[in-house]
């Protein structure tokens, strides 16, 4: 695994008090690791924090597994690496 993947584990893990197995890229955010609305909003400003990106509310809708989570943040990446 990448270490976006890595680091992005261990944001959920901690963000939603989960364990790190629980955390697998087809788990859904609220039915496998009981995220609420909440938690959503929260774990989106913490991965925007944590990685440099901004998210916009219409990608944040479309993320609704840990792997959805993954793509957004290596494609927030890329572009930023390729604008740069």
């Amino acid at each position: 695994m990448n270490d976006v993947t890595e680091e992005l584990r261990a944001l959920v893990v901690d963000q939603l008090d989960v364990t790190p197995e629980d955390v697998k890229p087809d788990a859904d955010l609220v039915s496998d690791l009981g995220a609420d609305s909440l938690d959503v909003v929260e774990l989106v400003m913490a991965i925007e924090e944590a990685f440099e990106v901004s998210i916009a509310d219409s990608e944040t809708e479309a993320v609704r597994t840990f792997g959805d989570a993954v793509a957004l943040v290596q494609g927030k990446r890329q572009a930023l690496a390729a604008s740069a």
